[in-house]
């Protein structure tokens, strides 16, 4: 997988710009959010309160997006 959960939101967004989308489909608004910048895909959903199951979906749409 090219995405993980470890990724800062600012470096998925700056080497996919294409799953900005599928971020704003759950709720992960984080493109104009300051702190979303440095904050990782893990400490982003679960600051939302989603759990591992959701974050495993997410990850896996987005890496289908990204490829």
């Amino acid at each position: 997988m090219k995405i993980n959960k470890d990724m800062t939101f600012g470096e998925l967004l700056q080497k996919y710009p294409d799953v900005a989308g599928t971020l704003a489909q759950y709720g992960l608004h984080c493109i104009g959010c300051h702190i979303g910048i440095s904050e990782t895909l893990e400490q982003g959903i679960k600051a939302h309160g989603m759990d591992d199951k959701v974050m495993d979906d997410i990850i896996r749409e987005l890496n289908e997006k990204a490829s």
